[in-house]
């Protein structure tokens, strides 16, 4: 039987952690986790993700108040506040005229882009699924890079939106999608949570009820 590859065995061992050791996460890790992130895919690469990374603890105190006590929020050493830009929609002719530079992407296709995106992000509900969803690829994306970087993390979907915006200096066009609590993992035993088998979550050509 075939060696499993190193990023499958990562996918199976990462788990949400909610303790984490005293050591600081240094500003360079904490920039190449978000490097790492920003490979995520995205709507036409507007790339609408954007990181507050809160690292000072009278910061991580106000955020774990917002984030209704959750006591990883003030124990880790840094936490990522995910964010959407509503508005990432502005920079997309920048992104494309680079694009088109370098040759990654047709002169035709990046205009065809910007038409498209034009149209679709006029629509509100659509311009935010897309923000939830693009932020959310990114979040992932940053915690794998984590767990391959000896590093483990948590996230956390429950948190006082407005009261983050305030506290943070966050303005309207940015989204709170999640905190991601980052450090090294306390020395205690860390197991997966049980998950659904492939044959309940998974159909083939048809989506019949699951």
């Amino acid at each position: 039987m075939a060696a499993m590859h190193p990023f499958l065995e990562l996918i199976r061992q990462r788990t949400s952690v909610e303790s984490f050791d005293t050591r600081p996460v240094d500003e360079e890790t904490i920039r190449a986790l978000v490097e790492d992130a920003a490979c995520a895919p995205s709507s036409f690469n507007i790339q609408h993700w954007r990181f507050v990374a809160v690292r000072e603890e009278a910061d991580r105190n106000r955020l774990c108040r917002a984030a209704f006590g959750q006591e990883q929020v003030r124990i880790a050493p840094v936490t990522f506040i995910v964010l959407g830009d509503l508005q990432g929609l502005d920079k997309l002719p920048r992104i494309n005229r680079e694009a088109v530079e370098i040759g990654a992407l047709p002169q035709g296709k990046a205009s065809a882009w910007e038409r498209m995106a034009a149209e679709i992000y006029a629509d509100p509900q659509l311009a935010r699924d897309e923000v939830l969803r693009s932020a959310s690829l990114a979040s992932m994306t940053l915690m794998l890079a984590a767990e391959a970087r000896g590093l483990a993390s948590g996230a956390l979907s429950g948190f006082d939106a407005g009261r983050v915006c305030a506290d943070f200096d966050i303005e309207e066009r940015y989204l709170p999608v999640m905190l991601i609590a980052v450090g090294y993992p306390a020395d205690v035993e860390r197991k997966q949570q049980p998950r659904l088998g492939v044959d309940e979550i998974l159909n083939f050509d048809r989506g019949r009820r699951f």
